[in-house]
């Protein structure tokens, strides 16, 4: 069934956290669990006009260690920071799964920006807003992204996040490619959601609307963020690539 992000209810809230739960319930890695759910989201989230108002773009992304990257996602990080080399433990912001209306928009390998972003130090997240601004509205900080500790995770576990929320995208600080993303695709407002998994990777879920998001329906994807936190608990463990080419 199709959730309206306009008017987000609490029994939609319910029956959204349901439906990813059972379409990620057959997921052997964590590359298909993120797959599954933002096709969900994708699928299943619309504004006022049915599946003309899906979401133009819905990514997943998450933390990973340089080193555990494979060698086109290692190029790709070392490019991003005009760098030939990279601490084997520096996080990289990496984009797990990702659907939207191009086709170019519906496999990570063929993001011209976005394939990962590297994490090497706060000062380099503050160059990028949107991300800056992601972690703090969920309630985090940015160190705690930059160099995550596995033993404070625990601590965390029942831990309910912030949500990202921006209303009005057009001419916000924190979405910098307006004329060809936002204005372009009709980007209205825009949900982000996440927080921490079990080994204290750093994960969140992005929904890019082309309709108006309300507070009291983005505030509902705190509980979200639980069911797809629930849902990739299986496979909080180090993991050795996302995604062989």
């Amino acid at each position: 069934m199709a959730f309206d992000l306009s008017d987000f209810s609490l029994v939609d809230m319910l029956q959204c956290g349901r439906g990813l739960r059972l379409a990620a319930s057959d997921a052997k890695t964590i590359e298909e669990a993120a797959d599954a759910i933002v096709g969900y989201l994708y699928r299943e989230l619309e504004n006022e006009g049915g599946a003309a108002k899906r979401p133009a773009l819905v990514r997943f992304y998450k933390t990973q260690r340089f080193a555990d990257l494979n060698p086109p996602l290692k190029a790709f990080a070392l490019g991003q920071m005009n760098s030939k080399t990279a601490p084997p433990d520096m996080r990289c912001l990496t984009l797990l799964a990702t659907s939207g209306q191009e086709a170019e928009w519906c496999d990570p390998r063929r993001s011209v920006n976005h394939q990962t972003i590297p994490l090497p130090s706060e000062g380099f997240v503050e160059q990028a807003p949107m991300i800056a601004q992601l972690i703090r509205e969920l309630g985090m900080e940015i160190e705690a992204v930059v160099n995550p500790d596995p033993a404070l995770a625990s601590e965390r576990a029942g831990k309910t996040y912030n949500v990202f929320h921006i209303i009005e995208a057009k001419g916000s600080p924190f979405i910098p490619v307006q004329a060809e993303f936002v204005e372009r695709y009709g980007i209205r407002s825009v949900v982000g959601f996440g927080g921490l998994l079990a080994d204290g990777e750093f994960f969140a879920v992005i929904v890019f609307a082309r309709g108006r998001i309300s507070e009291h329906s983005a505030a509902r994807f705190r509980n979200i963020a639980l069911d797809v936190k629930a849902t990739l608990h299986p496979f909080a463990l180090p993991v050795s690539s996302y995604r062989e080419p």
